[in-house]
């Protein structure tokens, strides 16, 4: 019987009666590769097939509600500019090149019409935090003074009939007062864009002015102008153009756009506020006026009336206002139905500072700045920081379980001596809060392998791992948790991402989240990084949601996540695929040398076959016509019998040599540094300029030694360790490659080795969803052929003949963008479920499929 699918796509499903196995499975006996997609006018590549069989009667772990969550940065202006929904840049002249080389404290503001208008630090200030302030000395006659600023990205971005609120603080000396007119108009028209607010100035004390201003247009480039008459001293501070709309009506919140992409996630966790602002700079608090400008974020200085708060020069090459403070992101994460995870310094700084501070009395103090944060967030109102969270306009505790100690530490030894004394004092006033460690910046390597030992060591309940990766690195490395231990730590993936937003890259992550599910015994946390990004100030790519200051939009990253995050289904229901025998080709590729910021010296290069052939053999007694430039970096020649790279500046300079259909041989050569700050490196299985391993030796300004893989220009590290190299000595290099299998001797002895994992493309879970009874069926084929699989339902009693689908799919290339989204759900019901059907997946697709089902008891 032919089955009917129906929605907006047509997948392929129909039941498989008993007297058709045996064809079936025939058939998947003959499996056929993958193939790349079709040229133009060429014939489209036969599907590859699969089998999916779902072992329903046995009972895999559970997941955890807030199994996936978001970690927000701000970075790439996610707070001001961003989720911060105030309108006005720099609204307290507080910029300074302390913050960024080009800013002054009336960046984004332009005067006119004064005798003179400048900011001051002086004792008329507005308070010790906000320091800075606009002292105008007003002419007086008919000349009126006006301060305009421009906003963010192209203006202060206003829609029709929604209403904004004005605040200014100020003072005049002009006894009879000074008159103030608010008004917003277009930057390339001029017209106004609301009619305008007139406020009095009374007095010379710091006075709070507010009033409404209703946009009469919708426009992306306003201008908001304060005009005030007269003669006199005015003075001005803190002025802010605020929407009235703002997520769940927020006063001091969040963009209603950007605000609703994220809960529409339904994450289970919000991790903030970074990231590497938490741990760098000065870990001294404010201290007025000498305070330091470049400080760990530090949470006390964030809370209170926005006014009174502390400004900061951001590790990303901004200012930070903190109008975006701790008690809006603990209100944040309840408006989303997040958990809190807040993240402390922990005096050791990382993200390439690496540096202890090694003071005992600030190490107190930050640890009880910690435990006051616990009572921030969860104390009554009757105790000293309960009262200051109850003031603020939240009596009810927040309910914070989970906190983060430090980010990215590169000093393993020293983090680890000021964790403890974190977590000492945590446990012993709130023992039931989870305290959280990490492992550095990387997947692999000495830091990362140090902490690991260090976190066991000591019994951490739950350890932060990060790392931004290449796509096939993801789809290697599916099984990257299978083997941790069960009974040690648990995981927080807390930052990781695949190296763009092309839906490739989405597609890679996809397949990897199938194996952070499998494993949600040991992952329990996981959150893509980083999580926003104003298209005009990025400083890091790629990001999940983008947005400019009238419109935000999803990356092709973005639909991936949201997709797992609203189906995770409460346990895992153990399955297993057949795989893609294509996926297990051989290392191939020719050959190269390279060097970087260094000059060394390149002799007897040969590569021999397993079985003994000589591929290539060159003393460049010959000159040098074997080897091709992969760039035109670096100064090669041969010199005194050896192929020689001489400049010392260029970086990245590799020759190669060989063809890249070799596999299965040995390379050796000889090497010597002759000058600079690194080593050199010998590049196998090269395919091309952007394809390859490498060898690196002396690498990172000589302080370790690494394989890297090249995938399109993106480099992975492999394999590691703190091999350095010395002037002036000749080393012997040995690279075995056999098949997978790659074997490394410098000197004659054994430097190291690894299995490379292929790139699997098509990747699986089943979980069961408890309130739905759901058996929810994820499926990435990450791959330009589909995948005709038979999906084996086992003893799952099937309810229904149908299945709830939505589907991901479309070119690798694709990116979402702020006017076209090539890649967005697709909802289709599927026909034709039983214990046993077939169904083919689409080329480059994340199906999920969610069948009605009852489990068998376990």
């Amino acid at each position: 019987m032919e089955t009917r699918p129906t929605g907006s796509r047509a997948p392929v499903g129909r039941r498989l009666r008993p007297r058709l196995r045996l064809a079936v499975g025939a058939l998947l006996a003959c499996t056929v590769g993958v193939v790349p997609a079709a040229a133009s006018g060429e014939p489209a590549a036969g599907p590859t097939d699969y089998t999916l069989t779902v072992d329903a009667a046995e009972r895999g772990p559970d997941i955890a509600d807030s199994m996936y969550g978001v970690f927000y940065e701000d970075i790439n202006r996610a707070a001001d500019g961003g989720l911060y929904a105030e309108l006005v840049q720099n609204r307290s002249f507080e910029y300074d090149k302390a913050d960024n080389d080009s800013y002054t404290p009336m960046t984004a503001w332009t005067s006119s019409g004064a005798t003179a208008a400048q900011v001051a630090d002086d004792t008329a200030r507005l308070n010790e935090r906000n320091r800075r302030y606009l002292r105008v000395s007003l002419a007086g006659g008919s000349k009126d003074f006006r301060l305009t600023n421009a906003g963010y990205n192209s203006g202060l971005a206003v829609r029709k009939g929604e209403r904004y609120d004005f605040s200014v603080w100020a003072r005049t000396d002009r006894a009879s007062g000074t008159p103030l007119t608010v008004s917003l108009a277009g930057a390339k028209s001029g017209g106004a864009l609301a009619d305008p607010l007139r406020l009095t100035v009374r007095g010379d004390r710091w006075t709070k002015y507010t009033g409404t201003l209703t946009a009469d247009a919708t426009r992306n480039d306003g201008r908001l102008t304060v005009g005030a008459g007269g003669p006199g001293t005015l003075r001005l501070d803190e002025v802010s153009l605020f929407p009235r709309k703002t997520f769940k009506n927020r006063p001091n919140g969040m963009r209603p756009d950007l605000a609703r992409k994220i809960a529409d996630l339904d994450p289970g966790f919000l991790r903030f506020p970074g990231g590497c602002l938490v741990n760098t700079g000065s870990h001294q608090g404010y201290e007025a006026p000498d305070f330091e400008r470049r400080r760990s974020y530090q949470w006390k200085d964030t809370i209170g009336p926005v006014e009174q708060r502390a400004t900061n020069a951001n590790f990303w090459g901004y200012n930070q206002s903190y109008g975006l403070g701790y008690y809006e992101y603990f209100q944040f994460a309840e408006d989303v139905g997040a958990m809190p995870l807040p993240v402390v310094p922990a005096l050791v700084t990382g993200c390439g500072q690496n540096k202890a501070t090694d003071d005992p009395a600030l190490l107190r103090r930050h640890v009880q700045d910690t435990l006051d944060l616990i009572e921030f967030a969860n104390g009554s109102t009757s105790s000293e920081w309960g009262a200051k969270r109850a003031k603020m306009g939240h009596p009810k505790p927040f309910g914070l379980t989970h906190l983060e100690v430090g980010n990215e530490e590169n000093l393993p030894d020293e983090f680890h001596a000021r964790f403890k004394e974190f977590r000492k004092a945590i446990e012993a006033e709130h023992p039931d809060i989870i305290v959280i460690s990490n492992s550095g910046p990387d997947d692999s390597g000495p830091v990362f392998e140090r902490h690991w030992d260090l976190n066991r060591q000591s019994d951490v309940a739950m350890v932060d791992e990060h790392y931004y990766n290449s796509p096939d690195w993801f789809l290697e490395n599916n099984d990257r948790y299978d083997d941790y231990d069960r009974k040690g730590p648990k995981v927080f993936l807390g930052e990781y991402a695949s190296r763009d937003n092309r839906f490739r890259n989405a597609l890679a992550e996809a397949a990897f989240m199938t194996g952070l599910e499998r494993n949600a015994d040991v992952v329990r946390l996981a959150s893509y990084a980083p999580l926003l990004a104003n298209e005009d100030y990025v400083q890091w790519k790629p990001d999940m949601i983008w947005f400019n200051n009238h419109a935000s939009w999803g990356s092709t990253n973005y639909e991936t996540q949201k997709l797992f995050m609203n189906n995770v289904g409460d346990r895992v229901v153990p399955s297993t695929a057949s795989g893609t025998p294509s996926a297990n080709t051989p290392i191939s590729g020719g050959i190269g040398l390279s060097t970087w910021a260094t000059s060394a010296a390149f002799d007897d290069v040969s590569v021999t076959s397993a079985d003994g052939d000589t591929l290539l053999k060159d003393d460049f007694s010959h000159g040098d016509s074997r080897w091709t430039p992969a760039s035109q970096r670096g100064s090669w020649k041969i010199e005194d019998g050896a192929y020689v790279q001489s400049d010392t500046a260029a970086e990245d300079t590799m020759v190669t040599a060989g063809d890249p259909k070799w596999h299965d041989y040995d390379v050796t050569a000889k090497a010597t540094k002759k000058a600079g700050k690194e080593g050199f490196m010998l590049a196998f299985g090269v395919k091309d300029t952007g394809n390859y391993y490498w060898w690196n030796l002396g690498g990172w300004n000589n302080t370790r030694s690494a394989v890297e893989q090249a995938r399109g220009g993106a480099r992975d590290t492999v394999i590691e360790d703190g091999t350095k190299i010395t002037a002036g000595k000749e080393y012997d290099l040995h690279v075995k490659v056999r098949g997978r299998q790659v074997t490394l001797y410098l000197d004659g002895e054994k430097w190291g080795s690894f299995t490379d994992k292929p790139a699997e493309p098509f990747r699986q879970v089943v979980t069961y969803d408890d309130k739905r009874g759901e058996l929810v069926v994820k499926v990435v084929n990450a791959q330009d052929t589909q995948a005709r699989t038979r999906i084996e339902l086992g003893r799952a009693r099937v309810l229904g003949d149908t299945a709830r689908l939505t589907t991901l799919e479309g070119d690798p290339d694709a990116v979402n963008t702020a006017t076209e989204r090539p890649i967005e759900p697709e909802k289709s019901t599927l026909h034709g479920i039983d214990e046993e059907f077939t169904h083919t997946f689409a080329p480059n697709s994340v199906t999920f499929m969610r069948i009605k089902a009852k489990l068998p008891a376990s």
